[in-house]
Formats: C-alpha cells, sequence, structure tokens
C-alpha cells in the first residue's frame, strides 16, 4: 500500500474524514483501521486524524469504542463555534464591518458557526439578514433546523424532545424535569443522550450554587435551535420581512433576554479578564432559591465565587441604548443578593455586577448597589 512508501525517518499523517460515512453498516472500516493500527501504524513515525461531524456516533464508536480502538486516541479536538472576537475578526476579513451591537444580535440568532456566518451579506442589517438566511423561503436556515438533529444523531427524536423541553424554560431545567417534560424513560439512554447533546455543544449543564450533583441544571445553549422553536418553526410561511416584526414584540425581548445570558455564560474567560481577575480561581455557577409562602425566591444565572474572598452577582441586561435601573428593579437586585446571602451562609463580601450592552447610567437606585459595570466591549475581548 501506498503508506509502506513513506520514509519513517519523516512524521507522516493519515487524514479521514467523515469516517461514519465510510464505516457504514456491514463495511467493516473500522475492523480494518483498528487492525491497520495496531498491527502496523503504531511503531511508525504516522499520525492518523479521523474526522466525523455525526456526534453520537463518533462518540459511541470511537471515543467510548472497547474493541480495537480502546484508550488509542492521544488527542481529541472539539470544533467549537467561534467567539465574539473570532466571529468580529472572521466577519472583518469579509469587508463586514458591522458594529458590536450588530454582532451580538446576529451571534444570538445564529451562533458563532462560520458555515451560517458566511451567508452573511454586507449592506444589510443585523436583522435584514437574519430575516433572509432563517424566514425566507430560500434561506440557508430556514429549513436547518428540520436537517441537522437528523444528520448528527441517531434516533434524533429522543434529542429532539429533550432540546424542545428545554426550549420552553429560560431558567433550565433539571435531570428529572427533563424526562418528565420529554416523556423519556429514567434509564442510561436519556442519559447517553443529555451527554451527546452537551458535548455537541446543543446544551450546557450547570452546578447551581450549594446544591448537589443531581439538581444540576441543563440549558438549551445552541442559539440558532433556540431562535428556530421560539420563532422560525411557527412563523415559516409570514414571508422575508418576518424578523422585521417580530423582533419589535415583548415575545423577542424576552428572547433577547435569555439570548444575551447565554453570550455571556459563553465568554466568562473574558468577563474576568475585563474585571481583571483572569489569574484568580473562580467557580462559575448559577443560584436558584424556589422560595416559599414566606420567603421570596431568588434566581441568579451567573456566580463566579473567587478565591479572593469575593462574590460577583451577576445582572445581565441587553438594551438598546444606554441601561437605566428602574425603582422595581434595583428592589429585586436586593432581593436577590439578600437571599443569596442567606441561604448560603456566605462570609464573603457580594459585588452585584451589571452586564449590559452599551453602559449605564448611574441614578439614585443604582448608587450603593452595582459596585461594577461591564458593557458588550468585554465579551469581545
Amino acid at each position: 500500500m501506498y503508506v509502506d512508501t513513506l520514509p519513517n525517518d519523516k512524521k507522516s499523517v493519515v487524514f479521514l474524514d467523515e469516517i461514519p460515512w465510510l464505516a457504514s453498516h456491514k463495511s467493516g472500516f473500522l475492523m480494518g483501521l483498528s487492525w491497520f493500527w495496531n498491527s502496523w501504524a503504531l511503531n511508525r513515525n504516522i499520525v492518523v486524524v479521523i474526522c466525523g461531524s455525526a456526534a453520537s456516533w463518533m462518540i459511541q464508536k470511537v471515543v467510548n469504542d472497547r474493541g480495537g480502538l480502546h484508550n488509542r486516541i492521544t488527542k481529541r479536538v472539539f470544533l467549537y463555534p467561534f467567539t465574539l472576537n473570532e466571529t468580529e475578526a472572521y466577519l472583518q476579513s469579509r469587508h463586514l464591518f458591522f458594529n458590536r451591537y450588530q454582532i451580538a444580535q446576529l451571534y444570538m440568532a445564529l451562533g458563532g458557526i462560520p458555515h451560517y456566518l458566511k451567508a452573511i451579506e454586507t449592506g444589510k442589517s443585523a436583522v435584514q439578514n437574519i430575516n433572509d438566511l432563517c424566514f425566507s423561503k430560500n434561506g440557508l436556515l430556514h429549513d436547518e433546523f428540520t436537517r441537522l438533529y437528523q444528520a448528527l444523531f441517531a434516533n434524533a427524536e429522543h434529542h429532539l424532545a429533550i432540546v424542545r423541553a428545554l426550549a420552553q424554560s429560560k431558567q433550565g431545567l433539571s435531570r428529572p424535569a427533563i424526562i418528565k417534560s420529554s416523556q423519556l424513560p429514567d434509564g442510561g439512554n436519556t442519559s447517553r443522550i443529555l451527554e451527546e447533546l452537551e458535548q455537541s455543544g446543543f446544551i450546557t449543564s450547570y452546578d447551581p450554587l450549594g446544591k448537589r450533583k443531581k439538581d444540576m441544571l441543563y440549558r438549551l445553549t445552541d442559539e440558532y435551535s433556540l431562535f428556530y422553536l421560539k420563532f422560525i418553526e411557527r412563523n415559516k410561511n409570514e414571508g422575508a420581512d418576518t424578523w422585521n416584526h417580530l423582533s419589535q414584540t415583548a415575545t423577542a425581548k424576552a428572547w433577547s433576554g435569555y439570548a444575551f445570558e447565554n453570550l455571556c455564560l459563553k465568554h466568562i474567560p473574558q468577563i474576568k479578564k475585563a474585571l481583571g481577575i483572569a489569574g484568580v480561581h473562580t467557580q462559575s455557577a448559577s443560584f436558584l432559591y424556589k422560595g416559599n409562602e414566606h420567603e421570596t425566591g431568588a434566581q441568579i444565572d451567573l456566580v463566579l465565587d473567587r478565591n479572593d474572598h469575593i462574590i460577583n452577582l451577576f445582572e445581565m441586561k441587553f438594551y438598546h441604548s444606554e441601561f437605566s435601573l428602574t425603582e422595581t428593579e434595583a428592589k429585586a437586585i436586593r432581593n436577590r443578593v439578600r437571599v443569596f446571602r442567606e441561604q448560603t451562609a456566605t462570609k464573603k463580601h457580594l459585588m452585584p455586577v451589571m452586564m449590559t450592552t452599551f453602559d449605564m447610567q448611574h441614578n439614585q437606585h443604582s448608587l450603593g448597589l452595582i459596585e461594577q459595570i461591564l458593557t458588550l466591549d468585554a465579551l469581545f475581548s
């Protein structure tokens, strides 16, 4: 074979793309690949790279293989979506010079997927691009959702049931709540599906501060999936200008708040850098106290518990201009701080941080309450 002719004093690379399609049913490809590696390539100066977009197949057949490929992986490379900084750089490389508010709008609907970002056109606003890509009948993302999960996962209806359940919950759902909402069985198969969805970047698990492992919350954090289920699916036949109208509704404003929270949660290293604590060990978590008939509940989507005896409690607001606290909002923040201190019994200093798009105007409600303000620029560092 050809690789026999390659010199052993120089490193050679064998690159196999889309392994799931090569290793079709009854092909014997995986058995042949394991024989090739274990009997010939192992002692040669050779690197074998295998790739596949079908996430569940790669996890089950390669990563968790108990046969000839068991424990043979020396490096796993996950292709993560672009960060906001990388998205900005990519768009600029294509001579698309949006401001960061426009980029954030695009990201919250499409995510940092290069294939999606490649379809963005110059001379159009974020709203216009979202209209064309998602609501036009010929748009790239008009029907992408129906193909995406089927291409990535075997028996994708179970994966979709979980994704649809999570799309209905802003707070996130525990595993028992997911099982109840999606009507899936409580067993190992559901755990495998959750793992596949998380490893593929569709959902993210968060440890609620002070809770047990079984109380872990899952959130739908794939931007396009959430946007599709909230808007595209139910408005497919409304025409290409649909998002012009929908983006001004109360539903869209509620979605943008949740999407902005997800955006912040995906850029915690950038937030730490902006706070000047990049070198400080922190634990990121969420906080949820349901309350009772005597006590008001409280939820904080991002908590940074720092080793320098400070805990940052984040308020995240996606707003089209400078933000200013109302008396009602200030009262709610004070309540969350109080409940957090009482329920965690922490002795650390609690430092509320406002994360917003442009800036925050200090007024009588924010003075003495909000100690630090971060803008959208912090997420682009």
